[in-house]
Parts: structure tokens; C-alpha cells; sequence
């Protein structure tokens, strides 16, 4: 498959203490490719996370779920090619399969075990491929090996995605990276959006997850590829503890942790499905925050704008129609819009002389910056999304065969 022209390179991910992975090739769909992570994690590991709202989840989320409470991780198993959803008793026959044999293997109770699945959905999860690669990847375990794993989740990603950062808390120094795959949601056999963040901070296991919770509020949660919510997301937070520190001020680790959230989203959006633009749309002046945000993505997720974008169109009655269908307070007579910087309508009217050539230049970029003013109050809200283009069709037209 060809690279997105939006792709990032990898980079350098150093190892963090208290975590070590293998990649390796299951078999479970793709052949002559790595499809199974296995990741060790020290003893007293906190795990946070946060799951899809899609009433319809896997058994792996299911499993995570469940497992979640007990504040603590050992290990965590991730495959691509079969989401292990809509799979029944089956499904979660596997999860406990999978879960008892990396427990056998690294000396833990299955409950400390955490799983992920992605690819097809409704397809019986053969999780005996997996279980016989699992003795393998225990051996190959190291502390580096993040670009193998991140390529190992992929499904119709076209680029591997990591993120880095390095926090205080205390007087001492923390590392967060993570990894994430995700490229299009489109149901019913969709691709989905995972994320595994590791950090070496000791920190409890609540503080943890309302940290993680915050900031994918601000990251994945205002990004859209194609509207769909996947049956598998997840984000999970592991935390080894093996820095030592003493303090309890994670101000800067939640600064540093949204930037690795916001990092990893932004190139989730940068490898959608045939995408060949990032589009920013900044909503300001609502009556809200949280109304703001709903309007955003109602742009975001309009196939009008979308396609507008992907042809490089400056088409901002498109942009008009998207905010008024959010449902939200709009103001027809208040509503200003621009695109890359350049102000094409205010307050309900066209720009008088408005010049039309530097918003064409603008959108014939890789990145194209929408900004609604709605006028009406102190609310904002920026989401980020991409063009729709006819590859998206062709992905998703022949995801199964």
C-alpha cells in the first residue's frame, strides 16, 4: 500500500524500565508479516484506560474492561487481522485462552493480562495461532523493539506511529511513549483505533486514569476519520513505577502524556484512509465549549466538506450547511467563516472584495485550516480531520478480499 503523503517518520523510542516487547507473525490473517505484540511489564505495573462507547464491542474490550479495576498489569497481547468481535462465547473463550497462557508464561494471574484486537469483525477468532506464538515472542522480549511492535498492529495503516516525551514529577525524571495504529472506522468491517502508552512514573492507578481520561478527551475524542466509532478502541496507560519517585505532582506528566496523546491522534488523522490532507477546523464564540466542539465535528464529519477539501474546493457554503445541521446554536446573521487565515464570510455575508486565490493556494496544501466564528458567546473547540477521496472507496471496497 502505498505511504500517505501525510506519513511522520518513527521515531527514536527509548526503552522505558520496567517494559519489554517482541513482535512476531501469528498467521492469524496476514501472511509473512509480524501480527502479534507481546509486552512485559514489571511487577506492581498501574494500567489505566479508556474504551470505545460503541454498544457493540469486542470480547478483547470486554476482557480490558473487566480486568481494569484490579489497578494492576503484567503483560499486554495485541493482534491485528481479526478483531475478535461479533465472535459470541467463542470470542470470549479466547480472551481467557490468550490471557491464561501469557500468565502461564510470565508468572502472573491472567486478570494482570490485558488484550487488544483489530481487523475483520465477525470472523472466529483463531486464537490458537496466537497461543502458539506466544512462547516465542517470551523469548525474544527486549527492551527495545517499539517501531517492530508498532508495525505489527497495523492493518490498512500505511506508516507506523510512536510519540515520545520526558516529564518531571518530583525531582525525578520520566520517560512516556506510546504507539498506535488506527487509519478508518468503517463499519462493517472496519479498522481500529488502538493506543498503548507506557510510562516509568510510579503512580497510582486512579489519579492514572482520570490523567488518561482528560487528556484523550482533548486528543483522540476531537479527531474524526470517517465518523464511524470502532467495536475496538482502546487506550491503555501502563505505568511501571520503576522511576522511584516519591512525589504525587503529575502536573507536568499530564502536560507531557497530551502531547504523546495529541501526537499519536494527529497521525491517526495523517494515515486516514486515503487521506491527502490534515484539516484543522477551529469553532470560536459559541454559546459553549462542549457546543463548539459538536459543531466542529459536524464540519469534520461532513462527506460535503470532506470532498470539497480533497478537491481543493473554496466551497464554504458547505461549511455554512455543516454548522447549521449540528443541531447547536447558530446565528445565520452572526456566523463568520475563513479558511487559511483568510475571513471569506462575516456576519452572514461574503467579504466585500473577498479574494478567492490565496484561500485555492492554501487548500492545495497537505494541510488546510478552517476557522468558524459563530458569534454568539465565549465557547471554542478545535478538531482535526481529513479529506475524503475515491481511495477511500477503494480501501474499504476490498478490506476482506
Amino acid at each position: 500500500m502505498t505511504i500517505s503523503p501525510l506519513a511522520l517518520p518513527f521515531p527514536e523510542l527509548p526503552p522505558i524500565r520496567g517494559l519489554r516487547l517482541a513482535a512476531g507473525a501469528a498467521g492469524i490473517r496476514y501472511q509473512g508479516r509480524n501480527d502479534v505484540v507481546l509486552a512485559e511489564l514489571a511487577p506492581g505495573t498501574a494500567v489505566a484506560g479508556v474504551f470505545t462507547r460503541n454498544r457493540c464491542p469486542g470480547a478483547p474490550v470486554d476482557w480490558c474492561q473487566a480486568a481494569l479495576p484490579g489497578g494492576e498489569a503484567r503483560a499486554l497481547v495485541v493482534n491485528a487481522g481479526n478483531a475478535n468481535v461479533f465472535t459470541g462465547r467463542a470470542g470470549q473463550e479466547a480472551c481467557r485462552a490468550t490471557a491464561a497462557a501469557a500468565a502461564r508464561l510470565l508468572g502472573c494471574s491472567d486478570r494482570r493480562v490485558f488484550l487488544a484486537s483489530t481487523g475483520v469483525i465477525g470472523e472466529p477468532f483463531p486464537h490458537d495461532r496466537l497461543i502458539a506464538a506466544l512462547p516465542s515472542l517470551a523469548g525474544m522480549l527486549s527492551d527495545h523493539g517499539w517501531s517492530d511492535a508498532a508495525c505489527a498492529i497495523m492493518t490498512t495503516d500505511t506508516f507506523p506511529k510512536g510519540a515520545t516525551r520526558v516529564a518531571w514529577v518530583g525531582d525525578r525524571e520520566v520517560r512516556i511513549s506510546g504507539i498506535a495504529k488506527g487509519s478508518g472506522m468503517i463499519a462493517p468491517d472496519m479498522a481500529t483505533m488502538l493506543c498503548f502508552v507506557f510510562t516509568d512514573a510510579r503512580a497510582p492507578a486512579g489519579p492514572l486514569q482520570a490523567i488518561l481520561q482528560a487528556g484523550v478527551e482533548r486528543s483522540f475524542n476531537c479527531t474524526t476519520v470517517d465518523s464511524d466509532t470502532s467495536t475496538s478502541d482502546t487506550v491503555l496507560l501502563f505505568a511501571t513505577g520503576q522511576a522511584g519517585n516519591a512525589s504525587a505532582d503529575f502536573g507536568d506528566f499530564a502536560a507531557r502524556l497530551n502531547e504523546v496523546l495529541h501526537d499519536l491522534a494527529l497521525q491517526v488523522v495523517r494515515d486516514g484512509e486515503g487521506a491527502q490532507k490534515l484539516v484543522q477546523i477551529e469553532v470560536t464564540r459559541a454559546v459553549s465549549d462542549s457546543s463548539a466542539k459538536r459543531v466542529a465535528l459536524s464540519i469534520a464529519n461532513s462527506p460535503l466538506v470532506k470532498t470539497a477539501v480533497a478537491g481543493e474546493d473554496a466551497n464554504w457554503g458547505r461549511i455554512v450547511m455543516a454548522v447549521g445541521k449540528a443541531g447547536e446554536p447558530a446565528d445565520r446573521d452572526r456566523l463568520s467563516v475563513a479558511i487559511g487565515g483568510v475571513w471569506m464570510a462575516r456576519n452572514g455575508a461574503v467579504v466585500p472584495d473577498y479574494d478567492e486565490i490565496p484561500v485555492v493556494a492554501h487548500m492545495k496544501g497537505r494541510e488546510v485550516a478552517i476557522t468558524v466564528d459563530l458569534g454568539l458567546g465565549d465557547g471554542r473547540a478545535t478538531v482535526w480531520t481529513c479529506d475524503l477521496t475515491h481511495q477511500y472507496i477503494d480501501i474499504n471496497g476490498s478490506y476482506r478480499s
